[in-house]
């Protein structure tokens, strides 16, 4: 596929955007009172309601018609029946086969049934579970575990943290489950003042067991057990992996057996499914882990089989071009009304962002228009006293998907009424804006006076009419937060189709690692710094100066 600026259905909707220019979304909802309904769909126990979206159903049926043209159907196919749509790695792309292991008998690639390696995972995953949570596992001084560490970095850290924490109300409370990441060493530090080196098991996860960040924390957490009681006989009691170099592994003194294949057909911000998801199920138990795939599988066979234009991925995945490339959006904020999912906006931000960030077609010739956004967001209520603003006031255009459950694990009061009206007032105030009349009419009904009318009224001003998506399901479960998840990376893909770029190489990751480790051996060293630039330069001596 070429670029998509040539498909007709795109050219067809840069005309059309200048028709919806002047389109005030709320004159769609007076002429059409079944607007609600003919713009909400359900799957997997989500409810998209996409009527507040500068969308008529013309704009609908060009987005559709783009999507066919763009070759969805087919990059679907491909994904599902593993064909290697990761061309430049030449790989597949299954993330779909690591919640389809349960459902599914097969699926072959390139000669393997890549089912039956994840059933024997799975079972790996749960009889390792079991033997903490019963007790069996014990540690070096014959005390059960009762602290899980998780060291690792990107897609080996965020998704399985963020689903942890939106399980909250099935965690165990006999084993507390930590992350770590980050290669600043405070991260680990702080962890581990908290933590007896009797009772700790880490779970390091890193594919070749060599990167930077995730072998660092590694060996600091290895020689604080080594200085704490530990020895190198007993690491393999307080140690276990999950990577694809089991002898790398070993070395470090982990048993063969607590080590956790990882495979070249799942990404990193794609594999919390696969055995990186371990830290989830230590934390609420392997049956929520197999519930946590089972939402995810439902969102995957509603994605290949519902037609586009009741498709929530295909329909989120459309709205979001129509405004950043019809509508020149930069950005697309992401704000869940739940304080379980509070992390989850950096999550798709990770997925979103090392998925689509990208300037070439698959072909290689560099593309003609905007891809993936910037993608932000926070948690409801705390956004609506910081960047809401922006949101309603602001000069940039800002699609927003609003989270929510109609039902809290936590009812409090009336706390979960107030949450939510929050969350439908903001969704509600994007669209219907204040007008200057309307912000005069307040002043005066205040008792200010003519001067003052006209001098604040304008800065009250909102002019309304910017889109939002809600997303609502019942109440957060494991399989209501897989299908969540699951239903972004499709509308990832969705995207990285029509704009005929591949969403499942992250080459720009590699270039900072090059260099990182460039600069980390003349930090550490006196070597001749004089063909790097000036600014490199002067900033490498001012680390060492204050070093010594």
């Amino acid at each position: 596929m070429g670029s998509p600026t040539e498909l007709a259905a795109w050219q067809a909707l840069t005309e059309h955007q200048k028709e919806m220019a002047s389109v005030d979304m709320k004159s769609l909802f007076e002429t059409d009172p079944q607007r609600a309904e003919k713009h909400t769909v359900q799957a997997a126990g989500w409810t998209l309601d996409y009527a507040k979206n500068r969308a008529n159903e013309k704009t609908l049926s060009l987005l559709t018609s783009l999507v066919k043209e763009a070759g969805l159907e087919n990059a679907i196919q491909g994904m599902f029946s593993g064909e290697h749509i990761n061309n430049t790695e030449d790989r597949s792309v299954l993330h779909i086969a690591l919640r389809a292991s349960q459902a599914q008998e097969s699926l072959m690639v390139d000669g393997v049934n890549v089912l039956e390696e994840v059933r024997a995972t799975l079972k790996q995953m749960e009889a390792f579970t079991k033997q903490l949570h019963s007790g069996e596992w014990r540690g070096y001084s014959d005390k059960r575990i009762t602290d899980v560490v998780s060291i690792g970095i990107g897609g080996s850290y965020l998704g399985p943290k963020v689903v942890a924490e939106a399980l909250t109300p099935f965690s165990r409370e006999d084993i507390k489950v930590h992350f770590v990441a980050n290669i600043d060493g405070s991260d680990i530090s702080g962890k581990l003042k908290q933590l007896n080196p009797e009772t700790t098991l880490f779970v390091v996860s890193s594919k070749t067991f060599g990167t930077l960040e995730t072998l660092s924390n590694a060996n600091a957490a290895r020689d604080w057990f080594l200085s704490n009681g530990g020895s190198e006989e007993t690491i393999s009691k307080h140690f276990a992996a999950v990577s694809s170099n089991v002898e790398k592994a070993v070395s470090f003194g982990m048993a063969a057996e607590n080590i956790f294949p990882m495979w070249d057909w799942v990404g990193g911000r794609y594999s919390l499914w696969s055995a990186i998801g371990l830290p989830v199920a230590i934390a609420v138990g392997m049956d929520k882990f197999y519930e946590l795939l089972d939402g995810a599988y439902q969102m995957d066979e509603h994605f290949r089989t519902a037609p586009f234009e009741k498709n929530l991925p295909v329909i989120m995945g459309a709205l979001g071009v129509w405004y950043i490339n019809f509508h020149n959006a930069q950005t697309h904020a992401l704000i869940p009304y739940d304080h379980y999912l509070r992390a989850m906006p950096a999550h798709i931000q990770q997925l979103d962002m090392e998925s689509n960030g990208k300037a070439n077609l698959l072909d290689g010739d560099g593309v003609a228009t905007d891809t993936g956004p910037i993608i932000w967001g926070g948690a409801g209520t705390n956004g609506q006293h910081a960047y809401h603003q922006l949101l309603h006031q602001g000069t940039r255009l800002v699609p927003v998907d609003f989270i929510a459950p109609l039902k809290s694990h936590n009812p409090i009061g009336d706390h979960h009424p107030q949450l939510f009206a929050n969350c439908l007032s903001q969704s509600q105030a994007l669209m219907v804006g204040k007008s200057l009349e309307q912000a005069k009419q307040e002043l005066r009904d205040a008792g200010a006076s003519d001067e003052q009318v006209e001098l604040v009224a304008p800065h009250k001003v909102i002019k309304g009419n910017r889109p939002s998506n809600m997303l609502l399901t019942e109440q957060m479960t494991p399989a209501t937060v897989g299908a969540l998840i699951a239903l972004y990376e499709h509308r990832t893909f969705v995207q990285g189709t029509i704009w005929g770029i591949n969403s499942f190489d992250q080459w720009g990751v590699e270039l900072g690692k090059v260099l990182g480790t460039d600069i980390f051996n003349r930090l550490v060293s006196d070597s001749d710094n004089s063909a790097l630039d000036s600014s490199t330069q002067a900033l490498i001596e001012a680390f060492k100066k204050a070093q010594s």
